[in-house]
């Protein structure tokens, strides 16, 4: 999709279609998650597209951004709920903004993870983070997928460690991951890290060098942020 306004060209002809092609570098798209086990999305970054092609979609997530995240019901983050309840209390979704240096996020296609890169201020590049997920889903407004909670860091050295191991058995305690899919889970972390043992892409891609256009304005969320897609495509 060559328009630089993707999301709001999504609106259009009744309803956001599978796009034909690539976005075009700056062009302003969605990233988000549908709730585990539930029928909408609980999360929405709107960010701005760094490439597209049949290798990679790099994004970037500006700082500030304006997104949507999941809180309990009555507005307590969902980090500060103990574990034992974290999944079966019931949630709303907030507004809020996207703190700290901003994130470049990397996705192959069809591959079940991204990879999130972070820097310090002053750009001083701190980890990458492998984000364990469906592959994600493209339609004309942006990407969809679903988080599986399990995920890894990966340090600059290149040593690594799995995270968030506890969300991910407490998941499968509340229903929310069954045996077929935790297994699923676990072999593609088990491929992400044969990747990263490898030196594989991205890691190997050199985008810890990266830096964003200053001239790129930060994208806005738009208000039909959780609209589902008529078509889509892998």
């Amino acid at each position: 999709m060559a328009d630089g306004d993707a999301v709001s060209a999504a609106t259009e002809g009744g309803g956001p279609a599978a796009p034909a092609g690539h976005w075009a570098p700056g062009s302003h798209i969605l990233w988000r998650y549908r709730e585990n086990g539930g029928p909408g999305f609980h999360i929405a970054r709107p960010v701005t597209v760094v490439r597209d092609d049949a290798d990679v979609l790099a994004v970037w997530m500006a700082p500030g951004t304006r997104c949507v995240k999941p809180v309990l019901a009555d507005g307590t983050p969902v980090h500060l709920e103990p574990l034992a309840s974290r999944y079966t209390r019931p949630r709303a979704i907030q507004y809020d903004h996207w703190f700290g240096t901003g994130v470049l996020k990397l996705a192959r296609p069809g591959e079940p993870w991204s990879v999130w890169l972070f820097w310090e201020p002053g750009w001083s590049f701190k980890n990458w983070y492998v984000n364990l997920e469906e592959p994600l889903t493209r339609w004309e407004g942006g990407v969809d997928s679903e988080d599986h909670f399990l995920d890894i860091t990966v340090q600059p050295d290149r040593s690594w460690q799995w995270r968030d191991e506890d969300e991910f058995a407490q998941a499968q305690r509340d229903g929310l991951v069954d045996g077929a899919l935790a297994a699923r889970v676990r072999a593609a972390g088990r491929a992400a890290v044969a990747v990263i043992g490898e030196w594989g892409p991205p890691f190997s891609d050199g985008w810890e060098d990266w830096r964003p256009d200053p001239g790129w304005a930060v994208p806005s969320l738009p208000g039909d942020w959780d609209r589902t897609p008529a078509r889509v495509s892998s």
